[in-house]
């Protein structure tokens, strides 16, 4: 195969793919091998690829990639979420412009635009990892709303429910106005707003008197059913028993007396509104209080919204304000920093809503995924400092609000029987839904016309909790082989936004239907942030296109460029530099091989300089294997890399290329050029895992292969024994060549002038390294002396010093005016700080980091002073 003098990453990315699809490498079937195992966290399937996906991505990939080349069944499994809430809005959107409203349609006519809208939309962003080289198992692809994904949802939902431990409750929930659905707790975020405190007079009912009470949502006072008070507050013992008028809609409510109230904040008085607050809604439960809700499900106010009827809440404080101000009820208003709620998915303000909904009870279910993680150590998380985050969620977990007033989705299956809601049926289909039906109410006449199902559909969480568990059907079928084979999985590779939604929940489930956890490792990846470190995102606009960026540098450059800045757990600074570096990386290996195959090559004695460079980085590859083991089994993906990067781009192309280097149109002697193929092929296995791409292509280029040998299925290296000294002896001797090269730089002795070098070796140093440190530096001749040489230019390395002499090498009177200028010039700035560390103010009042600094500046001007003095007496 005739090798292109440039590396084309965007030909050879497609051929490569191509070829490991066409020989499918990338799937996987139970046999006798170990297991390595990770589902892909599915990303939304209205989703496109941005750099968080491709940094998780490219995590999984290195991780399978390595997992393959340990000889282990590797199985990558991929799919996407249906995401209820942004694939819904995003069909309503589309609808929208088309003049079509969801309330004109059926549901099963919306659910035939949502399924047309994800097959002409969903899986892009599956398409797109392929372009990053991601190596799942395609054939495995699954989506959260495959009819064997939702038959596994709902048989859990019944499970759970004859179990007890899911019911139906009219519960103060999470309202989303703007996606019409509930949320959970865990999907509203809390920004501190800067907002007002409204100083509201309500007038006591038969007297003149009048309270005042400070509220945030004037909006609210609609919704009042009382106004509380503390009874150890004597400020207001005399309102005992009264009643107050509401301002504007005259309506009259009890004062009632709790101690929740605090008598510090505001005025002391608490207006309260059950339907619209979840400490309210308990103070209306004890003290027995109407509950009257003022918002239609838009968070637009209803008919007791007065004339603001239809106006949307935001609208509304700002009117209602200005009436109570005009009306003499608005007293003073006052600057107040709020906590406000907004979703997480559609980023409107949550409305707390009364609202009948189905939760799930988690104490009890959340016991063994606690124990697992900071008990028995069954799961780890990576870095470890996300136990805490995970105890905190754990310990105080709530009941999951797991129903979504949505048509995308799995329908809960819950089956309504009768005039009302209250008598229902749970089961997995309607036909056993109208059996227990017909025990339940006595009435077997009873037909599938007499049951309404749940609109509602299940969280979308509630789906992917299950995930590690049902892509491999083992909800369905618990004892298939695939799920004994694959499960529990080995690593999860996630971000740490998703602990509490995504993580936390599968090991619930892990424990609940297989009685094991569902991975033994995760792996929290930072967030992907700007140079200002802000978050990447579409609003900001500081999110570069991911496929642009694989069309500039190479999936691999975009690969390393990501990974060379991804600690664990800590946010990634991303800078496009990062990728050039890695697209630089890729052209060094590619031109080093092209290098190493430009060689003639002749059966020859092996020179002793190769024999030895070949020895030597035999032993500093194994040394730095063990390194990458180590990282890898602590999940230090970027240090893992850097490892290897170190020891290709400084080790193998800068230093062991140039120790064999032959002479200029001479050949290679064919044991060194076998000796050096083979450790490239062994540096193409480190690297292949964080560059699939050019190392495939590398590879193929170095001999005639079958699929059966293509890189992607090789062997991993074996670490073996390193040889200590031969390492610390090669990086004693680059210390010398770097001080020769050193001289040849500053004193312009060009490479092709060959000198001498004395040694006075109290060292006692062996001659082993002389042939490379002559070949590398142009030395003829190495003396070893008893005594220093004069006249000559001199370096140490430890205790040796090293002569050159300088007869012919340099121009000798240029060189004392060279290093008599530098000498005064070093005089000069040993006298401005030497003044400056003898100024008592100076010294008295300057931080002792300062006056550090510069007595190190002083110290350091000194000890150069002495060298080019030393210098100077040599030459003259």
């Amino acid at each position: 195969m005739e090798m292109p003098s440039k590396y084309n990453p965007q030909s050879v990315e497609n051929h490569w793919y191509d070829y490991w699809m066409k020989k499918n490498f990338f799937h996987s079937t139970p046999d006798t091998r170990e297991p390595y195992t990770i589902v892909i966290p599915p990303p939304n399937v209205t989703g496109v690829l941005h750099m968080g996906h491709m940094l998780n991505n490219t995590i999984q990939d290195v991780l399978v990639r390595r997992a393959r080349l340990m000889g282990k069944n590797a199985c990558w499994v991929p799919g996407t979420d249906h995401a209820s809430i942004a694939t819904e809005a995003k069909v309503v959107a589309k609808l929208k412009e088309q003049g079509i409203n969801k309330t004109d349609l059926s549901r099963e006519d919306f659910l035939i635009h949502a399924w047309n809208w994800t097959e002409e939309y969903g899986g892009v962003i599956l398409e797109q990892l392929k372009k990053l080289g991601c190596s799942c198992d395609w054939e495995r692809t699954k989506f959260t709303m495959d009819d064997d994904m939702s038959a596994s949802v709902i048989k859990v939902f019944v499970d759970l429910f004859n179990k007890g431990k899911i019911y139906k409750g009219n519960r103060m929930v999470n309202w989303d106005p703007e996606a019409k659905t509930t949320l959970s707790d865990e999907e509203v975020i809390y920004e501190e707003k800067q907002g007002l405190l409204y100083y509201l007079s309500y007038a006591i009912e038969g007297s003149d008197e009048k309270v005042t009470i400070a509220t945030t949502r004037p909006e609210t006072i609609l919704g009042d059913s009382a106004i509380c008070i503390n009874p150890n507050d004597e400020r207001f013992t005399h309102l005992k028993g009264k009643k107050v008028i509401v301002p504007l809609c005259d309506r009259v409510i009890p004062i009632i007396e709790d101690n929740y109230v605090d008598m510090e904040f505001g005025t002391g008085c608490l207006k309260v509104t059950p339907a619209h607050d979840i400490n309210d809604k308990a103070l209306g439960e004890k003290h027995n209080l109407e509950i009257i809700d003022i918002f239609n499900e838009d968070a637009s106010l209803n008919s007791f919204g007065l004339h603001y009827e239809g106006k949307d809440r935001f609208v509304v404080r700002k009117e209602i304000s200005k009436e109570l101000e005009e009306k003499g009820f608005l007293i003073k208003t006052e600057q107040h920093i709020n906590k406000v709620g907004t979703s997480e998915r559609t980023k409107a303000v949550i409305e707390p809503r009364l609202s009948d909904q189905w939760f799930l009870k988690m104490e009890e279910l959340a016991k063994p995924a606690l124990d697992a993680v900071l008990k028995t150590n069954d799961v780890k998380l990576f870095p470890k400092k996300f136990e805490n985050t995970y105890r905190h969620w754990m310990e105080n977990i709530r009941d999951w609000n797991i129903s979504r007033q949505l048509w995308w989705g799995q329908q809960i299956p819950a089956f309504y029987f009768g005039d009302g809601q209250d008598e229902f049926v749970v089961a997995e289909t309607i036909e056993e839904a109208l059996e227990l039906a017909k025990i339940k109410s006595g009435n077997s006449n009873l037909s599938q016309e007499d049951l309404n199902q749940d609109p509602d559909v299940l969280d979308t969480w509630f789906s992917s909790w299950l995930w590690p568990i049902s892509v491999f059907g083992g909800i369905l079928e618990p004892e298939n082989e695939e799920i004994q084979y694959y499960y529990p999985t080995n690593d999860l590779v996630t971000g740490p936004d998703i602990l509490f939604f995504w993580v936390a929940r599968m090991i619930v489930s892990g424990y609940e239907y297989r009685d094991t956890r569902p991975f033994e490792n995760v792996y929290f990846t930072g967030l992907v942030r700007d140079k200002q470190r802000r978050k990447m995102s579409k609003s900001l606009g500081n999110s570069p296109d991911a496929l642009k960026l694989i069309q500039d540098y190479g999936a691999d450059g975009v690969r390393v460029g990501l990974l060379l800045s991804a600690a664990a757990g800590n946010d990634l600074m991303f800078d496009e530099a990062l990728c050039q570096q890695g697209k630089n990386f890729a052209n060094k290996i590619w031109n080093g091989f092209r290098l190493v195959k430009g060689w003639e090559v002749k059966d020859l004695p092996q020179p002793e300089a190769s024999k030895l460079g070949i020895e030597w980085y035999t032993a500093k590859f194994n040394e730095t294997l063990v390194e990458i083991e180590d990282h890898f089994s602590k999940y230090r993906i970027s240090d893992a890399l850097m490892a290897i990067y170190k020891l290709v781009w400084d080790d193998y192309s800068s230093w062991l290329l140039e120790i064999i280097k032959p002479a200029y149109q001479k050949p290679i002697d064919k044991t060194t050029f076998n000796a050096v193929i083979n450790l490239l092929e062994q540096n193409l296995k480190l690297l292949h895992p964080f560059m699939p791409f050019l190392t495939e292509e590398v590879w193929q280029h170095i001999t005639k292969r079958t699929s059966e040998e293509a890189l992607m299925v090789s062997k991993w290296p074996v670490s073996k024994e390193k040889n200590k000294d031969i390492i610390s002896e090669f990086n004693f001797a680059s210390d010398v060549i770097s001080g020769i090269r050193t001289i040849r730089k500053e004193k312009n002795i060009p490479m092709k002038e060959a000198l001498s070098l004395s040694v006075l070796n109290t060292e006692k140093n062996n001659d082993t390294w002389d042939s490379i440190i002559r070949k590398l530096t142009n030395v003829e001749s190495i003396t070893y002396v008893d005594t220093a040489v004069e006249g000559a230019l001199t370096f140490r390395v430890k205790s040796n010093e090293y002569f050159i002499p300088m007869e012919g090498a340099i121009d000798v009177e240029a060189e004392i005016l060279k290093i008599e200028e530098e000498l005064k010039y070093t005089k000069g700035f040993l006298i401005s700080v030497q003044k400056k560390l003898s100024n008592e103010r100076f010294v008295n009042n300057a931080p002792e980091k300062v006056i550090t600094i510069e007595r190190q500046k002083q110290s350091d001007a000194e000890a150069k002073i002495e060298t080019l003095e030393k210098s100077l007496a040599s030459l003259k």
